[in-house]
């Protein structure tokens, strides 16, 4: 990307890593109980390199990791999820971000590009999804696909024994988008999301955290 998102979610999460990560990295380190002194640096979406997403290869390179148990390319085709910001602390730990603005970008499909993509990626959502034990039928390509992938790359890196963790960011008020103007909004939103996956508890619970950002604390920053 070549310029700034003039709206969304694209929007919001260039402006909280960019003009006010505090906000975002105080969070992370509450939630997940890191120690006050966690520093996390995040390598994208950045203002100084156009504010570029990372995918597939490229973000296994710009993170500065090797999966050397099971490489990216034997778990998942090219095309995979493209990450809205990531991240890593002093301490290495590895930070994947999706953000969203409202509540209509929790829905997703799966479109593979063929059939031994698809083929691919089925396979890695079921080997994921037997690891942290959904207990449901609902078919993890459909509805809620593009969660599902974003707990897929969270089991490959900490199947290779990586110290991982995925963040999800939640926009407030954004009006404009017609987004939740409460974060009970939004946890009733993703309570169903849990609910269809069967990921209500799991194994990587734990490594996992939902960030809720006002936009109103960041609509007071000059781009």
């Amino acid at each position: 990307m070549s310029e700034a998102a003039k709206k969304g979610s694209q929007k919001w999460i260039q402006k909280l890593v960019n003009e006010k990560p505090e906000l975002l990295n105080l969070q992370i380190r509450r939630n997940l109980k890191f120690s006050e002194d966690e520093n996390i640096q995040w390598l994208s979406p950045l203002k100084s390199d156009r504010y570029a997403e990372y995918r597939d290869q490229a973000f296994i390179n710009l993170l500065d990791v090797e999966l050397k148990q099971t490489p990216l390319a034997q778990f998942w085709p090219k095309g995979g999820p493209q990450w809205d910001a990531l991240g890593k602390s002093s301490s290495k730990k590895l930070f994947l971000v999706e953000a969203k603005s409202h509540i209509s970008e929790l829905i997703s499909t799966l479109k593979a590009r063929n059939p031994n993509s698809e083929r691919r990626i089925t396979e890695s959502l079921k080997e994921t999804r037997d690891h942290l034990g959904s207990d449901t039928d609902f078919d993890w390509s459909r509805g809620f696909y593009q969660y599902a992938n974003r707990l897929a790359y969270l089991y490959l890196l900490r199947k290779n024994q990586l110290p991982a963790y995925l963040v999800f960011v939640y926009f407030v008020n954004d009006l404009e988008m017609r987004g939740p103007t409460t974060i009970h909004e939004w946890k009733g939103a993703i309570e169903l999301l849990h609910s269809y996956l069967g990921v209500r508890k799991h194994q990587l619970q734990k490594f996992i955290t939902e960030i809720f950002i006002d936009v109103n604390d960041l609509n007071n920053v000059d781009a």
